[in-house]
């Protein structure tokens, strides 16, 4: 799809310069460069655009896979949530793989902005599985090690006798979507915890504190010198971190006189007395 982009615009512009060629205005020249212009910002708008509409499948296909993955602590056997969620995840990434084959031979800086929202929501779920199926953090070089896309060989819809070449295609996840996306995985362990609690589980909880509390080190080690966008995701992370030590704090203290069905009412009741954005109201 990109090489056939590339070529009709390569087209475009050169029948824009034709048809400048073959009038007599004394500004065709100037002319002429203006419609070359044009061709190539109509180019580069239309991929942006379906950039913009593969990045909104990726976070609903996501959003949906988080949603999944959430059933774990009330189903008997996880494992079949996780399949059905690496199946989910598969999926996303064939997406990913889109946004690969627009980029090829781009500059992925140009276009960032197109798809940052889905690559942000596709590390949160990707996260998510991760900590679930192995109680750690999933690193950058892994994600990207699964995003390596074969492209085979396939003919040129248009009828030209010449085959697209074949070929390997990698898409890598900058450091500044894979910080975010992190960032917003703290809210989904938060809602983990809750949720464990509800169901008896009272280990899961000290477990996602410890693990919080690392992960707010490592944010608040980078300080200023990482996206504006991670101020604004601390924020939310320490209000995570709060809920989550809170329900610690519970557990260890009255644990014994509340019953355990009653657990998660008491934690969810208490997290609603902090607004997101002002704090404690």
């Amino acid at each position: 799809m990109n090489q056939r982009d590339r070529e009709g615009s390569s087209w475009k512009n050169a029948d824009a310069v034709k048809d400048c060629e073959m009038s007599s205005a004394p500004s065709s020249s100037v002319i002429c460069a203006f419609k070359v212009f044009q061709q190539e910002l109509d180019t580069k708008h239309d991929k942006y655009e379906r950039l913009v509409k593969i990045s909104r499948d990726i976070t609903i296909e996501s959003k949906r896979t988080i949603f999944l993955l959430h059933r774990v602590t009330s189903v008997p056997d996880a494992e079949d949530v996780l399949s059905e969620a690496e199946i989910k995840l598969d999926g996303v990434r064939q997406k990913i793989g889109q946004i690969a084959e627009e980029l090829r031979g781009e500059d992925i800086y140009q276009f960032h902005r197109a798809f940052t929202p889905g690559i942000q929501e596709y590390v949160e779920a990707v996260s998510f599985m991760h900590y679930i199926s192995h109680r750690s953090l999933i690193s950058l070089e892994e994600i990207n090690s699964r995003l390596v896309f074969t492209r085979k060989e396939k003919v040129d819809p248009k009828g030209s006798a010449e085959a697209l070449p074949p070929g390997v295609l990698t898409f890598q996840v900058t450091p500044s979507d894979y910080l975010l996306g992190v960032a917003d995985l703290t809210g989904e362990l938060m809602r983990l915890c809750i949720s464990s609690v509800g169901n008896g589980d009272i280990d899961t909880p000290f477990q996602l504190s410890q693990f919080l509390r690392q992960i707010h080190e490592g944010f608040s080690s980078i300080g200023n010198t990482g996206p504006y966008e991670v101020s604004k995701k601390l924020h939310t992370l320490r209000q995570s971190l709060g809920k989550v030590e809170d329900a610690c704090y519970t557990l260890r203290v009255r644990g014994s006189e509340i019953p355990k069905h009653m657990l998660a009412d008491v934690f969810s009741s208490r997290t609603t007395l902090i607004d997101p954005e002002e704090g404690v109201v």
